[in-house]
C-alpha cells in the first residue's frame, strides 16, 4: 500500500512538472521597441582583391517605442562596422553600414553582432561572406 501511494504521488508530480512547461508559450510583448532588418546576410560573390568592400544592412523599428543600439561589434578585426547611434522611432530605418578588408584572398564569412533594446531581438547575427580573388 505503501509504494501504491509513492507510485501515485511521483507520478502526479511528474505529470504537474510535465504540465507547467507545456503551458508556456512565446508571446511577443505588445509595447516596446522592435528591430527588423530587410536582410541579415550580405553576400559579396565573387570580389577582386582591394575591392570595394562596403555594404549596408538596414532596419526599421517596427515598435512603438524608440530603438537603441547599444553596441554592434565585428567577429574580427577585418571587418569595420559602422551604425546609427542616434535613437530611431517607431517606424523610421536606420542602417548599418560595414567595410570588409578585401586584401585579404580568399573565401571568407564574417559575423556583426547587433546589441539593442528590441523587445523581440535583442542581439541580432548579420553575416557577411564572399570570396576574394587576385585581380
Amino acid at each position: 500500500m505503501k509504494k501504491l501511494v509513492l507510485l501515485t504521488l511521483f507520478v502526479t508530480l511528474i505529470m504537474g512538472a510535465v504540465n507547467a512547461q507545456s503551458n508556456k508559450t512565446n508571446t511577443v510583448p505588445a509595447n516596446g521597441p522592435k528591430i527588423e532588418f530587410s536582410t541579415r546576410l550580405h553576400n559579396y560573390g565573387q570580389i577582386d582583391k582591394g575591392g570595394d568592400g562596403n555594404c549596408e544592412f538596414t532596419f526599421t523599428n517596427t515598435g512603438n517605442e524608440p530603438l537603441i543600439l547599444a553596441n554592434v561589434r565585428a567577429s574580427c578585426g577585418c571587418t569595420t562596422p559602422n551604425w546609427t547611434k542616434d535613437p530611431i522611432m517607431p517606424g523610421q530605418t536606420g542602417t548599418i553600414k560595414v567595410k570588409y578588408n578585401t586584401n585579404n584572398i580568399g573565401n571568407f564569412q564574417k559575423t556583426i553582432t547587433v546589441t539593442s533594446n528590441s523587445v523581440v531581438d535583442d542581439r541580432v547575427v548579420l553575416t557577411i561572406k564572399g570570396n576574394v580573388t587576385q585581380k
